[in-house]
């Protein structure tokens, strides 16, 4: 299992509610509606909490956690090989700081309880 893991900041201008209206209601559906979409196992939007914003001005920190789950690092690649992808890309600077858009791919946890390491996590 590969996941990515993107860290967001919302474009200037935008309120964080904007940010989150946009980020579920058109571009969630712009990537589960993809050919890309077909290579994702799971895409999950964790959305930074309204009421933890001083003000809609407020810029500390990121705005939210994406996380697409994929079978393996093949797939992730042809994902971005599909001819829609283009699209979503350019959906995300609509909506995203791409300065400040960080991420990461990883394999499988390793998973520590109680002291002992769980490797079948």
């Amino acid at each position: 299992m590969i996941k990515l893991t993107c860290l967001l900041k919302r474009k200037e201008g935008m309120t964080p509610a904007e940010f989150q209206e946009y980020w579920r209601n058109h571009h969630g559906p712009l990537i589960a509606g993809s050919t890309a979409a077909n290579y994702v196992i799971r895409y999950e939007q964790n959305p930074r909490p309204l009421d933890s914003y001083r003000d809609d001005q407020d810029r500390s920190g990121y705005d939210g956690v994406t996380v697409q789950w994929f079978p393996s690092m093949e797939a992730y690649y042809a994902h971005m090989g599909e001819a829609d992808f283009p699209a979503m890309m350019d959906d995300i600077a609509k909506f995203l700081d791409l300065d400040h858009l960080d991420m990461v791919l990883t394999e499988e946890p390793i998973v520590v309880i109680d002291g002992e390491v769980d490797w079948s996590a």
